[in-house]
């Protein structure tokens, strides 16, 4: 059954010519799915195989008998493989090659010398600091803690504590334990967090809790809560987030997934010692990036990521449960490689289950079929990781040339361009760096090499811009002093207008004032001879 979209099949056949100069490197021919990976747009594009399947190994090839519903796998640091094999109520120990039992664990000794043995165990887990096995027997509401011996150190049960609320039953499906000791368990109707225990086993809390997804019908609810009484709030239903479905620890940090289908917060978590998510303030995706619609069953699928391994190389793999897909993801969770799919053959699943890792080796667990089904790394997977390695130990610039093969076999592979642009911001390339940070559509490399290039391109031309700035200070100068000489010549000029206008005005009285006085004088000595006549 095959979960890829018609548009992706499409895009592999209009693709097949960009793949003609990597022959050698696919090797995805005889797989049960299409290879594909993500754009920098988000689209499914066809891809190189990062894995493939080699076999599938069950019960009956290991000569204990069939496996039944198998939860979980977990490879401890010896390299050995820890199946839970819940319906038969046993732990199988495999060796490294998955092909001879070292131990099964169905019978344990408790201390005062009694036996006890499982139901429905779930989870397992192998201290490295101790050697001691922490199994989560779920239907004996218990966690239990023994040696490889399989003498019983010591059981945790249902906490007696205020803190738990003890309406709740005590169900363990996965744990982990830290370097100190303290024991961290997934409980399957617990939606707080983790149960926390001490390394005497006391409970102490709840770890790592989910954030409720922001809904719009929960922001309407808190907008209502606002204008709504105390009484009918405590009436209405309250929104719970989402269960911890499986957790992997990593050095000081553990990391968490979710299965949920309908909630897309904090699907996977990467947390502190205090619980913070390093994660949560990032705009990440698990899973594919756009639902898939599977014509065989006529409907849309939601990521369900129901388990999670840390390898010892950083890479981050999510199992989603619905597309029986293993999901690959560097240190930062760029996207690596898409592997497996929902099918009868070898290297396609009915239920997966569980998800481990050992070297260069992918370990499916399928809870259906009853089997681990092993993937092994192709030519193409080595280069990516082989550059993923360098990059994530900062060794960017020796990362270079293995990301330049990569682009020769995959002109497609985004975390490529990604690696690219990094090595050569750290050369001083900056053009170079905005150029594969532009095609690998990340603002960060681009905007860090834009600021280095702005920089690069300001001391180049320093002395020209000191000669331009000082040939613009120059000509402001004499641009200056021609406006001032000019001011100074318009108001010369205007103010001896002023005094040409002003004497004109002047003699103009004078010319009126002597006229004037010429004519009073004439009037005057026209009286004078009239008076005269009269006296006469």
């Amino acid at each position: 059954m095959r979960k890829i979209s018609a548009k992706l099949i499409s895009l592999a056949i209009a693709g097949a010519a960009a793949f003609g100069s990597a022959a050698s490197f696919t090797a995805s021919a005889a797989e049960p799915y299409d290879v594909y990976n993500y754009d920098r747009w988000g689209e499914a594009i066809p891809s190189q195989a990062g894995y493939i399947a080699d076999r599938a190994v069950s019960g009956i090839d290991l000569g204990v008998g069939a496996f039944s519903s198998p939860s979980d796998i977990f490879r401890d640091h010896n390299d050995i493989f820890y199946i839970v094999d819940g319906g038969n109520n046993r732990i199988v120990a495999v060796n490294s090659e998955l092909t001879e039992v070292v131990k099964v664990y169905d019978s344990f000794t408790m201390p005062d010398g009694s036996k006890t043995t499982l139901k429905n165990p779930q989870g397992v887990y192998v201290s490295a600091e101790n050697d001691w096995l922490y199994i989560a027997d779920n239907e004996n509401s218990r966690v239990l803690i023994a040696d490889l011996e399989g003498n019983v150190i010591k059981e945790i049960t249902k906490p007696t504590s205020e803190v738990y609320d003890q309406k709740r039953t005590f169900l363990p499906q996965k744990v982990i334990a830290d370097k100190a000791g303290n024991v961290y368990v997934v409980l399957g109707n617990i939606t707080t967090g983790a149960a926390m225990f001490d390394p005497e086993g006391e409970f102490t809390g709840f770890y790592g809790a989910n954030r409720v997804q922001p809904t719009a019908e929960i922001v309407g609810n808190y907008i209502t809560s606002l204008f709504t009484s105390e009484e009918k709030k405590a009436r209405r239903r309250r929104n719970v987030p989402t269960g911890i479905t499986s957790f992997d620890i990593d050095g000081d940090f553990i990391f968490t997934c979710t299965s949920s289908s309908t909630q897309t917060t904090d699907t996977v978590k990467k947390l502190n010692a205090a619980g913070r998510n390093i994660f949560a303030n990032m705009e990440l995706a698990f899973g594919d990036y756009t639902p898939m619609y599977d014509t065989s069953q006529n409907k849309v699928l939601q990521p369900a990521i129901c388990d999670i391994d840390i390898a010892d190389d950083g890479n981050i793999n999510c199992l989603d449960f619905t597309t029986g897909r293993v999901f690959q993801y560097d240190e930062d969770c760029n996207l690596l490689f898409i592997t497996g799919t929902i099918a009868k053959q070898v290297g396609g699943f009915d239920h997966v289950a569980a998800l481990e890792t050992m070297g260069e080796n992918l370990y499916v667990l399928d809870s259906q079929k009853d089997t681990v089904t092993v993937f092994v790394e192709t030519d193409f997977g080595k280069i990516v990781h082989k550059a993923t390695a360098l990059h994530n130990a900062g060794y960017y610039e020796e990362a270079l040339d293995p990301w330049y093969e990569v682009l020769k076999h995959d002109g497609n592979y985004r975390r490529a361009y990604v690696g690219v642009a990094s090595a050569l911001l750290r050369k001083g390339d900056y053009e170079g760096s905005m150029k594969y940070a532009e095609l690998a559509d990340s603002p960060r490399i681009y905007n860090k090499a834009f600021e280095g290039y702005r920089m690069d391109w300001l001391k180049a031309h320093f002395g020209q811009l000191i000669l331009g700035l000082a040939l613009i200070a120059v000509g402001l100068f004499m641009l200056a002093r021609l406006a001032k000489k000019k001011k100074a010549a318009e108001l010369a000029q205007h103010m001896a207008q002023e005094d040409a206008a002003a004497e004109a005005e002047h003699q103009q009285h004078v010319r009126e004032a002597a006229k004037k006085a010429i004519e009073k004088m004439a009037e005057q000595s026209e009286n004078e001879g009239k008076e005269d006549e009269q006296n006469s």
